[in-house]
């Protein structure tokens, strides 16, 4: 039976982190009334005329320099000419022959190790309208029509679902630690349409392409490529031929379905824009911006784990977020426990985190209430079950743990003669779980360490507990 090789490619549009529009000072706020962020450039007006965004032109050679392309000097716009409700001008404004960064690439890891997907381009344009489908009509929101884009085109050098995601997740995590997007899939400020073919194994020439369009989460773009192979293998499997085409993603029915037949580059009639002049950027100025880069998160994991010590797996989710590994960052150096603060972030802090919805840049919690807190605990002013009914507060209130131990006399009891009254008294209260340890059932001490700390209010040290209780059983010949 012939084997058959899948080829993916993916066309990734990504919104860029300006407050206005790309070519008009109309405000890119998300989730305003429909159609108020707008005036007669990005309506189209006749007559009104564009004026470039270079703060755009900035994030977008800043992007490329993170994924190690080529950048262009000299940059035109292009019109791309189409028909279609949510294009107001019936035209885009795009780059086609000068594109701002050519090559470049993402590392991925596979089974058979890290390999390097390669970007085509990189090119700038203003985005579309949104729009918006009802029970019984349709309507166009503009507000995001003009809006800073641009599209980063990779090479045809994908072969699986798992590949995808592993591309997608690392360039959006790039473009986040660059800050030039927020890659927000659900305000649909990062959006990809995916080319998919097959073709016999040996076969040198790629097989004919079908795209989907406009696809927004990572899951829908997983589920969609696993039907549209199974489709396409399907049809040449039965020796027929695949027809190059746009299609769409229905989630509901799980299905790819046909939208129209795919169109070419002529189509489009590009031509050069005649109402903006090219991007010319000055040398010095972009190796200014290449200087200011920050570390690119795979740099920042490996530096993370020889730095601080801790295991790749705790460099990977920490670093997954480039605030969460700012916030880290800075309490290492403050507390110095690197291993025992992992352990508190990527656990506690992080349930807290996914419990209210918030990101550690939107709650209360700083680095040096946190470092605070395991530095107590490490000097044993407090026990970790206290540490733990602390955070809380401190993630919702912003209060420091040494001021609140203090004020409500929540430290550690390490005293030995106060520990050994409280487990006097417990073991004449509990006469049947000691007589069961004398007997054999060890756990009976673990449930004796309980009643000690609940008559301590939770401050008693519990290993100095644990200790005690061992040597008085010890003593009593158990």
């Amino acid at each position: 039976m012939s084997k058959y090789l899948i080829t993916i490619g993916l066309e990734t549009h990504v919104h860029l982190k300006t407050h206005t529009k790309m070519f008009c000072g109309c405000a890119t706020e998300f989730g305003s009334e429909a159609n108020t962020h707008v005036c007669p450039v990005c309506l189209g007006y006749p007559g009104a005329l564009p004026v470039m965004n270079g703060e755009a032109i900035k994030q977008c050679v800043i992007a490329g320099l993170m994924l190690g392309c080529e950048i262009n000097h000299y940059s035109t716009f292009d019109r791309k000419n189409y028909f279609y409700p949510d294009m107001c001008k019936d035209y885009q404004i795009t780059q086609m022959e000068k594109p701002l960064c050519i090559g470049g690439g993402v590392t991925i890891d596979t089974p058979e190790g890290s390999r390097r997907v390669r970007i085509h381009h990189i090119h700038q344009e203003e985005d579309a309208g949104k729009i918006i489908h009802y029970a019984r009509h349709s309507g166009v929101d503009f507000n995001r029509c003009g809006t800073p884009l641009m599209e980063i085109v990779s090479e045809p050098d994908l072969s699986s679902p798992d590949e995808a995601m592993a591309y997608l997740h690392n360039l959006r995590q790039i473009l986040v630690y660059a800050g030039v997007s927020e890659c927000n899939l659900e305000e649909g400020n990062m959006r990809s349409d995916v080319n998919i073919s097959v073709r016999p194994e040996g076969q040198e020439e790629l097989g004919i392409r079908a795209e989907i369009k406009n696809m927004n989460t990572f899951k829908g773009i997983y589920a969609a490529l696993e039907y549209e192979i199974e489709r396409q293998l399907y049809i040449v499997k039965k020796g027929g031929t695949i027809t190059q085409e746009t299609r769409r993603w229905d989630a509901d029915l799980g299905e790819t379905q046909s939208m129209r037949t795919k169109e070419n580059a002529h189509d489009y009639r590009y031509f050069p824009e005649p109402d903006l002049v090219p991007v010319t950027l000055d040398k010095e100025m972009v190796e200014q911006w290449r200087a200011a880069l920050p570390e690119l998160p795979a740099a920042r994991r490996e530096r993370m784990v020889k730095e601080y010590g801790i295991p790749e797996y705790d460099a990977g989710v920490l670093a997954d977020e480039k605030p969460n590994a700012d916030f880290f960052e800075i309490a290492a150096k403050l507390c110095g426990e690197f291993k025992t603060l992992s352990n508190w972030f990527m656990t506690d802090v992080m349930c807290l985190l996914s419990e209210s919805g918030k990101t550690i840049t939107q709650c209360s919690l700083t680095p040096k209430s946190l470092a605070e807190l395991v530095t107590l605990v490490k000097k044993g002013v407090i026990n970790g079950p206290t540490a733990k009914e602390l955070l809380p507060e401190l993630f919702n209130d912003g209060l420091m743990p040494a001021k609140m131990v203090e004020e409500r006399g929540l430290a550690q009891v390490s005293d030995s003669g106060a520990l050994e009254s409280f487990m006097n008294e417990v073991f004449e209260a509990n006469e049947k779980s000691v007589a069961d340890y004398l007997a054999g059932k060890k756990a009976a001490a673990g449930y004796l360490t309980g009643q000690v700390m609940k008559l301590s209010r939770g401050k008693a040290d519990p290993k100095l507990v644990n200790k005690m209780i061992a040597e008085k059983f010890a003593g009593m010949g158990g």
